[in-house]
């Protein structure tokens, strides 16, 4: 089943080369070989992926950490800082152009559209062991963590659903039951500022408070020329919580967390990359005049207003009316523990959180109109959606002497979700395209019916594109455990399965304007298995071979006509893996080769609406199939971190992914252009073939202080945007299905300088301060691309932020 690693063979000779180093240099036998202790070892990092605290080099499972220092140093403020590549496995990008949803992928498992209210994505994120239900809501600030945990491949047993590709955790700092805290403040440039306050109170009567705040701010990096209106990639984040930890005694405890945080941003420009890329015939002003519908093999001029660049722009040509786009999101959660022997230790994990997203993106002002005269244009992409979501899962975590660990549990998860959108327009062209006019300065065009045409940006006058509501009850029983043989203590064998049982509804009630009733149901119950043996090959070296499964759940899709229902898509894994401390655990190494087989790759398929009487007719629709065949994911990943010195630390990380994806017919009837069943390549998104990130560390005293130098560098390869893009017309005057089109390669730098542990008068308090920069050396590259509009004016795209920089004073009392 493991033919077809490349990797493998890598995987073992450099343990073959290690563990002939070992033998070469070692004065006593290897259980016994002590750690360097003159300040040059690495530390010890400690993670939860299995449901309990383990050491990261003694847990067989591919699983890479950024700690909060980690995260500083980057000056990363919130999960969309991680799309620069910091760990080359994990890909992160906006949804469309907006920041306001994230898209989540981990070795190859992307998903094009989860944007929706009864969709999944591939790999579960969550939250102190809470799974956050939707993709709205992710980019809100990071609260005090303690560091980030990528489980990389299928967790369908531990984590369950919608973790086939993998799993983020986000692990907060705890109470801590000692008053001391922390204030962070800064600027920089476009404006931007921060703020943090983390209070920990004294523990009194056994109970730990502890209060987390901050602020985030960035002005534009594009600028809208229109007076009064908000810019594009601006945020205003803030957010709150507060925790409480109850421990009476060493056998029970109880941590209560409630937290808030409003994330108002706008998406990045969408700039028009290039004009006419099929080299057809302009018309003339006078032929666009006499008939707006351009023939075949002929295109509409450019407005002389409208630039073509590749280039980050600024400034928009085009103002337009543009808010930003306002995520809340919140919740509460108890989490129990309750030791009832020292073996064994009972936990009760509830938790109840909402999301609620106002989108506002006039992102492609510039860039998706094509021109007409005294046509409207501007397409203001509008949407609320409104989650609500509970948990409760129940845990047992023991041990059976020393040669038997285990943990169980139940699960069981209720969302509700429901969203509406329009499009209308918010501008529009004078005769020749030399200028433009705000169709209604109020957004809204009195009391008339509303049309497609006359529909306004206010909530009372939008014509709905959409407007959907669907469920989601899921329940789990799961059990994992590790067995290591009395005779054989090298090995241990780690059996794992989880039963899911999941069910969901919805009704799409509302579509281009006409009340409907589409409804669908889902209804499937499936058993996960895994199988991992891992064996020590000698002091430090960890080997394991391993199997598993993972799922995304079923559903339907609500950019639809019709809101059919799809199936799970279903992965079967293999994997090789290595983990290495070697020459006095200096030197850090972990390797990792799999083969990932997919069955059933939910697959979204654009198409023009050609069906009698249908409320979408003429519009582009979007529909999801189960395709047939084996999607195939290969890859192999390596991390490397290396004490070079008391003062200098390295790393540096590599993930190769290679994804096929079977053809897939065309599911639709009524275009002659694509007829029914006709193959065409499916790409799989955001998904680098080679991607890599390094870093250094530096640090050496400077009197009682202490002087500290960041610097990362990441790449990825040019990846696609779309899996199945629909462009509008070819050359010939036929639509074409699936234009392929890549993005550019990326290689952003990261840096930071801090002077450290500068004493503070009174109270032992410290301070630090640094000079960070994020992209220093300004890097530009398309990261999203569409051919959608390549027929009719051009493709367009979404560049990478520019360099940012500022000051930071963090002090700790």
């Amino acid at each position: 089943m493991l033919k077809y690693f490349g990797g493998a063979a890598v995987v073992a000779l450099v343990i073959a080369t290690a563990q002939g180093a070992l033998a070469a240099d070692a004065a006593t036998p290897a259980a016994a070989a002590p750690a360097a202790d003159d300040g040059a070892a690495l530390e010890q990092v400690v993670i939860t992926a299995t449901k309990r605290e383990t050491n990261l080099q003694s847990t067989p499972i591919a699983v890479s950490v950024l700690s909060a220092t980690a995260m500083a140093d980057r000056h990363a403020e919130s999960l969309i800082s991680l799309s620069d590549g910091a760990i080359p496995s994990l890909r992160v990008a906006t949804f469309e152009a907006r920041q306001s949803a994230l898209t989540v992928g981990i070795r190859g498992i992307v998903p094009f559209d989860a944007n929706q209210t009864a969709r999944d994505q591939g790999v579960g994120v969550y939250i102190d062991g809470v799974y956050l239900g939707r993709q709205q809501g992710l980019n809100t600030a990071l609260l005090d963590i303690e560091r980030l945990e990528v489980l990389r491949g299928p967790q369908g047993t531990l984590f369950g659903r919608n973790t086939e590709g993998g799993a983020l955790s986000i692990v907060s700092k705890a109470p801590t039951g000692v008053f001391g805290g922390r204030v962070v403040a800064g600027f920089g440039n476009y404006g931007s500022y921060t703020g943090e306050l983390h209070q920990d109170f004294q523990e009194f009567n056994g109970l730990s408070i502890k209060v987390d705040a901050l602020i985030q701010h960035q002005d534009p990096t594009t600028k809208n020329p229109m007076e009064g209106q908000a810019g594009w990639n601006q945020y205003h984040r803030t957010g709150g919580r507060v925790t409480g930890l109850y421990k009476p005694n060493d056998k029970f405890s109880a941590q209560v967390s409630i937290d808030y945080s409003k994330d108002e941003n706008t998406p990045f420009f969408s700039q028009l990359l290039n004009y006419n890329p099929y080299g057809k015939r302009v018309r003339s002003l006078a032929e666009v005049t006499a008939s707006a519908a351009a023939p075949a093999g002929t295109i509409n001029p450019l407005s002389p207003l409208v630039r073509v660049s590749t280039d980050r722009q600024s400034v928009s040509d085009i103002g337009t009316v543009q808010q930003p786009s306002v995520d809340k999101t919140g919740g509460a959660m108890a989490t129990l523990k309750y030791n009832v022997s020292p073996s064994l230790q009972l936990r009760s994990i509830t938790a109840a959180r909402a999301v609620a997203t106002n989108q506002w993106d006039n992102s492609g002002i510039e860039s998706r109109n094509v021109f007409a005269p005294n046509a409207t244009f501007g397409r203001y992409s509008l949407s609320d959606l409104y989650q609500y979501q509970y948990s409760q899962e129940f845990q047992a975590v023991g041990d059976v002497g020393d040669s038997f660990n285990y943990v169980g549990g139940l699960y069981y998860f209720k969302e509700h979700a429901k969203e509406s959108a329009s499009t209308p327009l918010t501008n529009q062209w004078n005769a020749d395209g030399t200028a433009y006019t705000i169709r209604s300065a109020y957004g809204s065009f009195g009391a008339g019916p509303i049309t497609s045409g006359t529909q306004g940006w206010q909530r009372s006058t939008r014509l709905l594109a959409r407007a959907s509501q669907a469920d989601a009850e899921s329940y789990a029983i799961y059990g994992q455990g590790t067995y290591t043989p009395e005779a054989m203590k090298q090995v241990h064998l780690t059996l794992g399965g989880r039963y899911t049982k999941d069910k969901r509804d919805g009704t799409l009630y509302m579509v281009a304007g006409k009340a409907t009733n589409f409804k669908f149901t889902y209804d499937k119950g499936r058993f996960d298995p895994l199988i991992n043996v891992s064996y020590d090959a000698a002091q430090g070296i960890n080997l394991y071979a391993k199997y598993s499964t993972g799922y995304r759940a079923g559903g339907a899709n609500d950019r639809s006509s019709a809101f059919q229902a799809f199936g799970p898509e279903e992965v079967k894994a293999y994997e090789l893996g290595a983990k290495m401390d070697l020459l006095e655990n200096r030197l850090r190494l972990n390797l990792a080769a799999y083969q990932m087989d997919r069955q059933n790759t939910q697959i979204d398929f654009d198409n023009v609406d050609t069906t009698p009487g249908s409320p979408t007719l003429g519009a582009h629709t979007e529909d999801t199939a189960n395709a047939k065949g084996t999607s195939k994911i290969r890859g192999f990943e390596a991390e490397l971190t290396a004490r070079v010195s008391e003062n200098i630390t390295i790393g540096a990380s590599y993930a190769y992914t290679d994804v096929k994806i079977p053809a897939a017919p065309f599911p639709y009837l009524g275009n002659t252009d694509v007829p029914q069943g006709s193959p065409f390549p499916v790409q799989v998104v955001y998904t680098p073939p080679n991607a890599a990130s390094g870093y250094v560390d530096f640090k050496y005293p400077v009197g009682s202080m202490t002087f500290r130098a960041h610097l990362d560098a990441n790449y990825a390869d040019a990846q696609y945007s779309f899996q199945s893009e629909f462009a509008d017309v070819s050359p010939t005057g036929k639509l074409v299905q699936n234009v392929a089109v890549k993005g550019d390669s990326s290689f952003i730098v990261n840096g930071n300088l801090t002077l450290a542990d500068i004493n503070m008068a009174g109270g032992g308090a410290s301070a630090s301060l640094s000079l960070w920069a994020r992209n220093l050396l300004d890097e530009t590259h398309v990261y999203r691309i569409s051919a959608a509009n390549r027929g009719t004016i051009g493709d367009y795209g979404n560049l990478n932020p520019p360099r940012t920089y500022g000051l930071e004073l963090r002090v700790k009392y």
